[in-house]
């Protein structure tokens, strides 16, 4: 087996890590590992939203539906993602929070992938995200 290839399913692959798949804080050596780029595979019921918003952001964002009704909310502005394929992406410094308003999934691609942007039970930003978080949090930032 090659240890440059990786091959899983996204729906199962995510619970194991809140939704991500690829990333700094996947193992190095392992081929999900990535400081350029974080994906993450969203599976979030009816009305389950961000605990809070994301200020300072320093990433760009993409997030596009794959099923569901889910809304970003953004300064002076709601995005409504409700047919499969709509997407929005953000730049670094715009603050963001997020609705699921139905039972949605979506695909999460942020730049680049740096570490302190998990959410503890606290609140508190941190360095990893080996710390299992409650929901509706969910690690790094997004």
């Amino acid at each position: 087996m090659d240890d440059s290839v990786h091959v899983g399913n996204a729906g199962k692959d995510a619970a194991l890590d809140r939704g991500w798949l690829l990333g700094h804080f996947k193992d190095v050596g392992d081929p999900r590992h990535s400081e350029a780029v974080e994906i993450k595979w969203g599976v979030h019921p009816r009305g389950d939203r961000r605990s809070r918003w994301v200020k300072d952001e320093e990433r760009t964002a993409l997030l596009v539906l794959i099923s569901g009704r889910f809304r970003v909310e953004l300064p002076g502005r709601s995005v409504l993602l409700e047919h499969q394929g709509d997407y929005v992406v953000w730049g670094r410094g715009v603050d963001h929070s997020w609705l699921a308003e139905e039972e949605s999934v979506v695909l999460t691609v942020r730049w680049p992938s740096v570490p302190g942007y998990a959410v503890t039970e606290r609140g508190a930003r941190r360095d990893t995200v080996t710390t299992p978080l409650p929901r509706p949090c969910r690690p790094p930032r997004g």
